[in-house]
């Protein structure tokens, strides 16, 4: 696949035009520059589908979307999310009259057992959900789905383990008071300052990050994409 432009170059309204417009692409339902990156480490060519750009007529809460529903099971709830934040994006994309091609969306979430552990409120908050990982065993589930224009969907779902090692009380609050935990499910990034505290994974790593590339590329290519 073609790769794309620099990250920060899609606007969220835009759409490819001119010779480029024959070129296969995808729609990227996601404010996540982690899943950018990856998208663009394996040559997929994408174009940002973001809520409430401007001149949207409709205004979306897309945090409302990721409010766990009582009890719910952590693969349930990632497989929900994706679902929604998937038809929010195809509702989007026919609002704004774009060009026919795959949406792909996706959701990330830590479980520690059966407890869902999203994105910190603030650094205190951070503070607490590391210091129940630590020195514990964890899940991080990726949920991955992809429209196809007028047809199916595909979706996989993730499922890694991650073991963190002991962390004293400064390395966390050092940690939780850099901000890297902000905006991160569990309260870390694998791929940042957080990765000197994992121990060892078992699973997918790009899943870990966000986005699970052997089984996007998997989608990508049942929705037409060629490799």
């Amino acid at each position: 696949m073609n790769p794309n432009p620099s990250p920060s170059s899609p606007a969220p309204f835009s759409s490819p035009s001119g010779s480029s417009a024959s070129l296969p692409f995808v729609y990227l339902a996601s404010q996540s520059p982690r899943r950018r990156q990856l998208l663009d480490q394996i040559g997929v060519r994408h174009v940002l589908l973001l809520p409430n750009a401007d001149g949207d007529a409709v205004a979306e809460d897309a945090e409302a979307i990721e409010v766990p529903r009582p009890g719910e099971a952590p693969a349930r709830y990632v497989q929900r999310v994706t679902g929604l934040k998937l038809d929010a994006a195809v509702a989007r994309h026919a609002r704004r009259g774009l060009a026919p091609a795959p949406i792909l969306c996706s959701d990330t979430t830590v479980a520690l057992g059966r407890e869902i552990l999203g994105k910190p409120d603030d650094a205190a908050h951070a503070r607490e959900m590391l210091a129940r990982l630590s020195g514990r065993s964890h899940r991080v589930l990726t949920a991955v789905a992809v429209q196809v224009p007028g047809g199916a969907r595909h979706a996989a779902l993730s499922v890694s383990q991650v073991v963190f090692a002991a962390m004293t009380e400064a390395q966390i609050a050092a940690y939780a008071a850099s901000g890297d935990p902000l905006g991160k499910a569990g309260a870390y990034g694998i791929q940042g300052p957080a990765a000197r505290y994992v121990a060892r994974i078992s699973g997918s790593y790009t899943g870990i990050m966000g986005l699970p590339l052997h089984e996007t590329a998997l989608l990508l290519r049942e929705a037409g994409l060629p490799d």
